[in-house]
């Protein structure tokens, strides 16, 4: 089901891939002059949401791989519990 402007889906909803996807488009809106001034506003507003998203999802998949335990010999031996930034 396809959302649409004036009910776009919930931005915390979104996994990383589909937030960055959204964003581009939005980027591509924006520097092809494709939007009004007031739909131009709202859509670079969403862009910010979408980029402080997906840095979000970057920095919670940084964090897990900087817990995985490694071994004396380097390779990985478990993974601690990690606890996403709320």
């Amino acid at each position: 089901m396809a959302q649409t402007e004036s009910a776009p889906r919930p931005v915390a909803e979104m996994s990383f891939e589909e937030a960055l996807a959204e964003l581009e488009r939005i980027v591509q809106q924006l520097e092809r002059g494709q939007l009004d001034l007031e739909t131009a506003i709202r859509a670079y507003e969403r862009g910010t949401e979408l980029r402080r998203h997906c840095e979000a999802k970057l920095r919670e998949a940084r964090l897990r791989v900087e817990q995985i335990a490694f071994d004396e010999e380097g390779r990985p031996a478990g993974v601690e519990p990690f606890e996403p930034e709320r």
